[in-house]
C-alpha cells in the first residue's frame, strides 16, 4: 500500500489489514558519472513497493535527502545536517503513530555512517517517547551486501559499483549512462580533509563494469526476502 497513491478511505481500510509501515530513506547524492543522483532513494522505494505487493504493508513517501559527508563536494550532492534528519524522522514517525501505526521499518538506501547514526539516534529517542511502538533501522545496502555476497565479484564494493549499478540496471535501466571506471579511494586514516573530492575524484567505490541487470534482479530479490523476514520478526517482537 503506497501511501502517496492512496485516499484517506484507502488508508483507513489499510489499518484494518496492518499496523506496519516502511519509510524509505534515500539521498540526492552523486553516484559516479553513470548512475542517477536519486539512486539510493530508488533502491529503498523499489524494494518497499515490491514487498507491499507480497504482504500487507504501508510504504511512506520517500525521504530524498540524507547526510552525505564524503560526497558533499561532488556535483549534484545535496546534503542535510544530522539534526535535520533526526528531527524529520521523529516528526514523521510521531505523526504516523498518531494515525495508528505501530511497527516502523526505517529502511535507508543511503548507507553513510553519519547518516545511519542519525537515524539510529532518532529511533532510540522514539522508543522512549512511545512505549507501544517497535522500530527497525537498517540499510538496504546492508541486506544486499550480506545476503547477496555470493553474487558479488568485487571485494570492497560499496558505492556506485557492482552492486548499485546492477540494481539500477534491473529496476531503472533507462537511467544508467554507460559505466564509470572502477575506483577504490583512500582517505587518510583519522584525518579530516576539506577537499574530499581530491581523495575521491570519480565518486565510485567499486567496479561498475562487473554489473549486470540479471545480477541486479537477483540482488533485489535477496533484499526483499531478507526484508520480509525482518518485518515478520518486528511484528512479533517482544522484550518481556
Amino acid at each position: 500500500m503506497i501511501i502517496a497513491e492512496m485516499t484517506m478511505s484507502d488508508f483507513s481500510a489499510g489499518l484494518e489489514k496492518t499496523r506496519t509501515i516502511l519509510i524509505p530513506f534515500g539521498s540526492t547524492e552523486e553516484h559516479g558519472t553513470h548512475l542517477p543522483l536519486d539512486t539510493d532513494t530508488l533502491h529503498a522505494m523499489e524494494v518497499g513497493r515490491r514487498l507491499s505487493e507480497q504482504r500487507p504493508l504501508f510504504v511512506a513517501p520517500p525521504i530524498h535527502y540524507g547526510v552525505c559527508r564524503s560526497s558533499s563536494q561532488h556535483p549534484g550532492t545535496i546534503t542535510i545536517s544530522t539534526e535535520t534528519l533526526k528531527r524529520l524522522t521523529i516528526d514523521i514517525v510521531s505523526s504516523l503513530q498518531r494515525l495508528g501505526l505501530v511497527n516502523f521499518v526505517l529502511l535507508s538506501g543511503h548507507a553513510g555512517g553519519t547518516h545511519m547514526s542519525a537515524l539510529t539516534d532518532a529511533g532510540e529517542q522514539l522508543l522512549e517517547m512511545y512505549p507501544n511502538i517497535r522500530i527497525a533501522v537498517l540499510t538496504e545496502y546492508m541486506l544486499a551486501a550480506r545476503e547477496g555476497k555470493h553474487l558479488i565479484e568485487t571485494v570492497g564494493d560499496s558505492h556506485a559499483g557492482e552492486i548499485e549499478t546492477s540494481r539500477i540496471l534491473h529496476s531503472h535501466p533507462h537511467l544508467v549512462q554507460g559505466r564509470a571506471p572502477k575506483e577504490f579511494p583512500s582517505f587518510p586514516t583519522g584525518i579530516l580533509v576539506r577537499n574530499k573530492q581530491k581523495y575521491w575524484p570519480g565518486g565510485v567505490w567499486g567496479d561498475p563494469n562487473k554489473a549486470s541487470a540479471e545480477k541486479g534482479k537477483q540482488l533485489e530479490q535477496v533484499v526483499i526476502t531478507a526484508l520480509e523476514r525482518l518485518v515478520r520478526q518486528l511484528e512479533t517482537w517482544t522484550e518481556d
